[in-house]
């Protein structure tokens, strides 16, 4: 990793309101098309306390609920630097410590956890 890039991993829950209707999981947007903007923030809730209470691991959950093509890898983006990610995001990223994981986060994509790797 170069200076000044971080490196995270993260689960993301389209909803209706997703600016990209559509995933790897639900190719045709049907389950995303009917999840509510709150569904999803409840979803993403509770894959956080079982994440923190240690119930389940963070590469669990995004390996089978993410909408991200990044849950084929646990949900690791790789390293990254500012500028090439949502304002939003970048900015709960580089906000974390590395092993934090964040509250819920908000970008045109839908609803995130994000857990600073690096």
């Amino acid at each position: 990793m170069s200076s000044g890039q971080v490196r995270a991993s993260h689960i993301l829950i389209k909803h209706q309101g997703s600016r990209r209707k559509a995933s790897w999981k639900d190719p045709e947007g049907r389950v995303i098309s009917n999840t509510t903007k709150e569904s999803a923030v409840s979803q993403l809730k509770a894959a956080r306390e079982d994440i923190v209470s240690g119930k389940t691991k963070f590469e669990e959950v995004a390996s089978r609920y993410s909408d991200c093509s990044s849950a084929k890898r646990g949900g690791d983006l790789g390293p990254f630097g500012r500028g090439h990610m949502q304002k939003p995001f970048e900015e709960a990223t580089y906000s974390l410590k590395v092993g934090e994981i964040s509250d819920i986060v908000e970008t045109d994509s839908g609803v995130h956890i994000i857990l600073r790797t690096g």
